[in-house]
């Protein structure tokens, strides 16, 4: 069963190129099986994969599957209806993505803003 977000406040999205399987994981809450079952289901998901089949998601991979957990779970979409969602470009223009990526500006712009007032040594 699909399970309701009781934390709509996800970490922050480390500024890296790529990302394990383990690591999107943590970042999107949702359990690594789970991802593997999307990247069947929605074409839009395809990890880079290396070394003995080992995925890396990239930096939009990561806000993609926000965005589907965001449909599945917290919208209360079917998989099908998600897809749909997902390819008719709706979602570019859904606010809630924008609200995402704006937090997740915000938050790294704060964390740089420490590294300028800290004390030099």
């Amino acid at each position: 069963m699909l399970e309701p977000s009781h934390n709509n406040e996800l970490p922050t999205i480390p500024g890296k190129r790529y990302f394990t399987i383990g690591e999107v994981a943590e970042l999107c809450a949702v359990k690594a099986h789970v991802l593997r079952y999307w990247e069947q289901e929605f074409p839009q998901l395809s990890p880079v994969k290396r070394r003995g089949n080992r995925r890396y998601y990239q930096r939009a991979d990561v806000i993609t599957i926000r965005q589907i957990r965001s449909l599945l779970y917290d919208q209360g979409y079917t998989i099908g209806g998600a897809k749909q969602k997902l390819s008719s470009h709706e979602v570019k223009d859904d606010t809630s993505q924008y609200k995402q990526l704006i937090r997740q500006m915000i938050t790294e712009l704060e964390e740089v803003l420490e590294v300028l007032n800290a004390p030099v040594k």
